[in-house]
Parts: C-alpha cells; sequence; structure tokens
C-alpha cells in the first residue's frame, strides 16, 4: 500500500515515511521523549530531503544550488511557503534519476506535509532545524561545485576535506540535536557549554563509518568520498582500490581510516555521557547508532569484502544485544565506558 493511501494527518505521513527511509532512526527516535520525538522526526525527514538532493538528482551542481537555497528558505516557513514547497517538490522531482528510491521520492513529494508539521512544534523547535538545513545545503552546495569540477570519482583532497564533507552532512546534524535536546529539557540546556564542543563528532563518527561501509557501492557509482593523500600514502588512487592486486594496501588504507573513525566515537560516548542520566530516553538514543557504529567498525577491519563482496552489515543477533544491554546500564556511566571498551578492542588505535 502506497505511503499518502495510509496517512490522513501531516505528523501522520511524517511517522510513516521515517521506517520507510531510515531503519536506525525509525529504531531510535520513538525512545524520545514527546513531543521531542516528532521534532526530531521532522529534522531529520528534512535532512533526508537535501540528501535526496544531493544524491539522487541528475541536475548540475549550478542547477542544484539554487534548488538547495529554496530548501532551506522553506524551512523558515516563509509566508508563501505551502504553495512554495508545492512547487519546490515538482521541479526536484522531476529532476531525480530514475534509479531514485521510490520512499525518498515519495519524501520529497510530500514536503510540504513536513513543512506543515514543523508549523505545529513548540516554537524552540524551528530555529534549531532552520540554521542545520541552512549550514548543511549551503556546505552540501560547495561540495557538489568541487565534487563537479574535479570529478566525483576521484575522492576528496585529503582528510580534512572528508571530515569537511562529514560535518556538513552529519556534524551539522548533531549539533541540531544539542539544540533541540536543550530545548526540550533544561538539565541539558546547563551542559550546554560541554556539549556543543562534542556535538559535531557525534554525526561525523555516524557518516565516517558509513562512508567506509559503502566503499565498494559508492565506487560502482561512480562516487569516492575518500582522502587522495591518504590513498596516495599506500600506493592507492579510486581507480585502483577495489582491485584483487592493491587488496593488503586497501585493508591498511581501512586501518588509517577507521582509527579517524574511532576517535570521532571516543568524542561520541564523551557527548552522550555529559547528557544528564535522568534524560534516560535522550540517552538511549544516542547510545543505540553510536554502538552500532562501532559494531560496524568492528566488522568492517580486516574485512576483504569492504573492497569487493557484498555489503558488511550486522547481525540482528547483535543489534538486539545493544538495544538490551544499553537500556539496563543507560545511568551508569562506568559500565557503559567498560562496555565501550570492550567494543572497541581491536580496533586500531586513535590518532591523537
Amino acid at each position: 500500500m502506497r505511503l499518502a493511501s495510509r496517512v490522513e494527518s501531516a505528523q501522520g505521513f511524517c511517522r510513516a515515511a521515517l521506517p520507510e527511509v531510515s531503519r536506525t532512526f525509525a529504531l531510535n527516535i520513538p525512545l524520545l521523549p514527546a513531543p521531542l520525538d516528532l521534532a526530531v522526526t521532522v529534522a531529520y525527514l528534512l535532512c533526508r530531503i537535501a540528501d535526496t538532493l544531493e544524491d539522487e538528482s541528475m541536475a548540475s551542481s549550478a542547477a542544484r544550488r539554487p534548488l538547495m537555497g529554496e530548501f532551506a528558505r522553506l524551512c523558515t516557513l516563509p509566508p508563501d511557503w505551502p504553495m512554495a514547497a508545492e512547487r519546490f517538490a515538482a521541479t526536484a522531482v522531476a529532476a531525480l534519476r530514475p534509479s531514485a528510491p521510490p520512499a525518498e521520492v515519495r519524501l520529497l513529494r510530500g514536503t510540504s506535509r513536513v513543512l506543515e508539521t514543523v508549523s505545529e512544534l513548540p516554537p524552540w523547535v524551528r530555529p534549531a532545524i532552520d540554521r542545520c538545513v541552512r549550514e548543511m545545503t549551503s556546505g552540501m552546495a560547495q561540495v557538489m561545485e568541487g565534487v563537479e569540477r574535479q570529478g566525483a570519482a576521484l575522492g576528496f583532497d585529503d582528510l580534512n576535506a572528508t571530515l569537511t564533507y562529514c560535518y556538513y552532512v552529519a556534524g551539522t546534524v548533531g549539533q541540531m540535536l544539542t539544540e533541540l535536546f536543550a530545548g526540550y529539557a533544561p538539565s541539558v540546556a546547563l551542559r550546554r557549554g560541554e556539549l556543543e564542543p562534542r556535538a559535531a563528532a557525534f554525526g561525523r563518527a555516524l557518516q565516517l563509518t558509513n562512508i567506509l561501509k559503502d566503499i565498494r557501492e559508492d565506487r560502482e557509482r561512480g562516487s569516492c568520498w575518500l582522502p587522495r593523500t591518504l590513498m596516495a600514502r599506500h600506493g592507492l588512487t579510486a581507480d585502483n582500490l577495489l582491485l584483487h592486486d592493491h587488496r593488503a594496501a586497501a585493508l591498511e588504507f581501512l586501518d588509517d581510516m577507521l582509527a579517524v573513525a574511532h576517535r570521532e566515537a571516543e568524542t561520541s560516548l564523551e557527548y552522550t555521557l555529559l547528557l544528564p542520566r535522568e534524560e534516560r530516553g535522550i540517552r538511549l538514543f544516542c547510545l543505540w547508532p553510536l554502538f552500532l557504529a562501532v559494531l560496524t567498525m568492528r566488522a568492517l577491519r580486516g574485512n576483504p569484502e569492504v573492497f569487493s563482496g557484498p555489503p558488511v552489515k550486522i547481525t540482528r543477533a547483535s543489534v538486539k544485544r545493544v538495544m538490551l544491554f544499553t537500556r539496563a546500564l543507560v545511568d551508569q556511566d562506568w559500565a557503559l565506558r567498560m562496555a565501550f571498551r570492550r567494543y572497541t578492542a581491536g580496533l586500531p588505535a586513535p590518532a591523537v
């Protein structure tokens, strides 16, 4: 049954769309207390629309920049947003490649319904979403223009450029989540000074893990989000990265990148443990994707299938274990630190 026929309200559309575009966040967003759960749902969906504009559009970067700008404007809910959102969605959908995931196409068509839900949320929600979408879309537009000039298959200049990309597409989300958490819970607001410097790492850790998990798939699509200078240190380029003759060097390069992801995960743990213990739902919301990312890192390390086989996945049993033990230990920092050390044992040591 199609999404549009299953729902009636704008909020219903958003809640039904979430599991169709993200299995991970469909698991952990319901852990959040109301209305924070709905605020994070619509925030995630708006970020996913921006991702679709970046990943699935056939338009040139020059044509996508004004579309990104219009989307960011719409997220401020200007007076003309209802009609303007329909025009935006029609233009954006028309530019998508035929292979675009149907769920993402339906979400993009429903942009006005997501924005309607934003308009129904408490006043502390909108500024956080506005800032995130504005910075994300502006950064994406810059990255797309650079990729188009250099070629999407070549990779980024260096590690800093890769991490900057991770910041725009995910680190901005970490900062937005912090602002939303603080808007909901005064106890979180008291700790913003400690949380904010660590917030971007939370998003970067998850994004970098996804990049490493999808190396083969991205290369076969003609894309590469990896640093050329670090590949070159191992005698690699985006063109030979998947070749069997370069497998040993590729696994060494993967270790270097996993060390970076491990470092970001360490900071993410500190971020999560700074959240007040009484905010169990917010803590679990952060703990689940963090521990699942670490499990994915473990599955990637030394695994030649990253470069040649089917997508590397963690088992459902592992996911269930994470969900169970984090629920039991959510307010016990010492136990969570011990669990994190066990889960990260064997990963390349974080660079200082």
